[in-house]
């Protein structure tokens, strides 16, 4: 089954996070919750409901949704909404961490947390996240009561 799913991370990780969304790409899946600066300033422009309503859309159709856990993700407002509103949704839900993934300038960083507890958490370069991340979402899913 084609999983579409939805990536929440702090656009301060975009680099680390589409490390993990063209490795899902690639392999052939769905993803959402992705969006260039320009778009993003633009939407931002029209305040906090159109950010809002934003990500609802994004998360339509989605079954999981991934966290993707780098420097700041833990104090975006912005994180914390996709997760309640993922929840709210019935959505699976795993996170991982990306922080050990360099970024463009070679660097890796610290992680500032997880996610809810509850929830699956793994490592993304321990993890073998290229090789594992088809099997999390699977498990999410399932957790979650989708076949």
């Amino acid at each position: 089954m084609v999983r579409r799913v939805f990536f929440s991370f702090k656009y301060e990780d975009v680099s680390r996070a589409m490390v993990v969304r063209n490795s899902w790409v690639t392999q052939g899946k769905q993803a959402a919750g992705f969006v260039d600066a320009a778009e993003f300033e633009r939407i931002k422009r029209n305040g906090d409901a159109a950010i809002k309503d934003w990500i609802n859309s994004q998360l339509q159709n989605t079954s999981v949704t991934v966290v993707l856990v780098g420097q700041k993700t833990c104090r975006s407002r912005w994180v914390k909404y996709e997760i309640e509103q993922s929840i709210a949704r019935g959505n699976g839900l795993l996170g991982i961490d990306i922080s050990k993934i360099k970024n463009l300038q070679g660097e890796t960083a610290n992680r500032c947390g997880e996610i809810p507890k509850g929830y699956p958490f793994y490592l993304w370069n321990n993890g073998k996240g290229y090789e594992n991340l088809g099997k999390w979402v699977e498990a999410a899913a399932k957790e979650a009561g989708y076949a």
